[in-house]
């Protein structure tokens, strides 16, 4: 039960990516895939697939297409994206991104934030705290499109 519950917040996540700015001139289309391993012809390598079934320590790309269907640019455009409780941002992925820890209150590198522990005492956030990641696209031209990706890890 477990499994097919995470299933469904990961796919309603991917769904959510922000649907309300998608009647705008700025269209969003939010997509999950799983990282698996497979063995063809002797060889092991990494593919995406749907993730119909995951499970803790399996890698996820959550990925955000945006597309300009306006015939002007659109200039400073955010792309927020909240981060699923069952997941977790990947390491390598949270070194890069605009990250938030605090259910996007605040904003930064991970290396710069930190969170509160039980006792008041702050502490360096790590990858496991993030709520939120931002994405802030200077220009969209008219007519461009483009993907924004994370990786993440089931918790």
């Amino acid at each position: 039960m477990k499994k097919s519950f995470l299933s469904l917040v990961i796919l309603g996540a991917s769904l959510a990516a922000a649907p309300a700015l998608a009647q705008g001139p700025v269209a969003l289309e939010g997509s999950v895939q799983v990282e698996r391993n497979v063995v063809e012809n002797g060889q092991t390598k990494t593919v995406l697939a749907a993730p119909e079934k995951v499970v803790p320590g399996d890698r996820l790309i959550f990925k955000t297409a945006y597309r300009n269907t306006s015939s002007a640019p659109i200039q400073k455009f955010v792309v927020t994206n909240p981060v699923p409780a069952a997941v977790m941002v990947a390491a390598d992925s949270a070194a890069t991104l605009d990250v938030s820890v605090d259910g996007a209150k605040t904003w930064g590198k991970l290396a710069a934030l930190k969170v509160a522990n039980a006792d008041g005492t702050m502490r360096p956030a790590t990858n496991a705290d993030i709520t939120h990641v931002r994405w802030t696209l200077p220009v969209i031209a008219a007519g461009e499109n483009g993907a924004l990706a994370y990786n993440a890890i089931v918790r």
